[in-house]
């Protein structure tokens, strides 16, 4: 235990100081020393640790929750600027293997389609799906519809309508997946009888970055979903919730949901995924006025796919080589 500790103290030591690097950094948009410390950030967080950050102090949760904002800011200016380079092309998509961690949406996209075909009764194959919070370069829509569902349609929604803009350029070339990507600038609390359309919502890491705004979040998409519908929502695990949110399955169970299954990958996919389904309205209701949500009625499956930490390593630091080489190539 006290090897534990010490082993904590020593993360949160280092991802104090890199915090504080990267709030003195006068941008946040691609450069070297962005690259750089994000990088470091990310090596430091995705190997396994014993740190449970909903359990660190209130000056270490301040800390948190501010570096998870300045990785979200982060990310989509590194989203943008590559968009924009990958715009440049006649066709864009040809060449999507320039993002450097598009490997890493390939891996996400194809362990969150596996989970759903395992844990969804009945197995998977939706005529609508919405991706909530889908950004500039949507990487998940994209590897979902090109490889695991090729008769589904996707509706993107995002904050951002210059994000839109960027993402369906993109797809301009393509007449297959083009034709079933549609973009809609909207925020997720103002969708209600749309969302009940969808056979399967996933809801992207960075909406609603604290935990109570996730699980406002969940709980209106649990008002209006369809019953039956899948929900896919990543999260957090671990030294990664540095990163990203980690989201409680009991929220989502309060929601209106019936949690299916969680997934803690242990490799360069750095988000976990909850697999749940939206409940009966009757069911859960009933579930509730007896002291229980649908979610307590039920063993979760935990699913930890086996750890590849030094395959892991080698990644990131290809990852920054990778970084350097497309920049000197645009």
């Amino acid at each position: 235990m006290e090897s534990q500790n010490k082993e904590v103290d020593a993360l949160v030591q280092k991802i104090t100081g890199l915090h504080a690097a990267i709030s003195k950094l006068p941008s946040l948009s691609p450069c070297p020393d962005v690259n750089a410390l994000f990088t470091d950030l990310v090596t430091a967080c995705v190997p396994p640790s014993p740190v449970d950050v909903t359990k660190l102090g209130p000056e270490a949760q301040q800390m948190r929750e501010g570096l998870i904002r300045l990785c979200s800011e982060a990310e989509g200016k590194l989203e943008a600027h590559y968009s924009d380079m990958l715009a440049a092309f006649d066709n864009p998509l040809d060449h999507l293997g320039m993002f450097p961690y598009y490997s890493n949406y390939i891996n996400l996209s194809k362990l969150e389609y596996e989970l759903l075909a395992r844990y969804v009764p009945g197995g998977i194959a939706p005529a609508r799906v919405a991706f909530i919070g889908s950004g500039p370069l949507p990487f998940s829509s994209f590897v979902l519809a090109a490889r695991h569902l090729p008769d589904t349609m996707f509706d993107n929604y995002d904050l951002c309508g210059a994000a839109n803009e960027r993402a369906s350029k993109l797809f301009r070339a393509d007449k297959d997946v083009g034709a079933r990507m549609s973009f809609h600038t909207a925020d997720v609390a103002d969708l209600t009888g749309e969302l009940g359309a969808y056979d399967v919502v996933f809801l992207a890491a960075l909406v609603g970055m604290a935990a109570e705004e996730k699980a406002k979040v969940v709980a209106h998409l649990g008002a209006h979903m369809a019953d039956g519908a899948a929900l896919v929502v990543r999260s957090a695990h671990g030294a990664r919730g540095f990163l990203y949110p980690i989201v409680d399955p009991e929220d989502i169970g309060r929601g209106g949901f019936e949690v299916l299954a969680v997934c803690h990958p242990d490799d360069d996919v750095v988000n976990s995924v909850i697999i749940a389904r939206k409940s009966n309205d009757d069911v859960h209701a009933d579930g509730l006025q007896n002291g229980r949500g649908q979610h307590a009625r039920r063993t979760v499956p935990v699913v930890i796919p086996p750890c590849r930490f030094g395959e892991m390593v080698a990644e990131v630091t290809h990852k920054r080589e990778e970084f350097a080489k497309a920049e000197a190539a645009f």
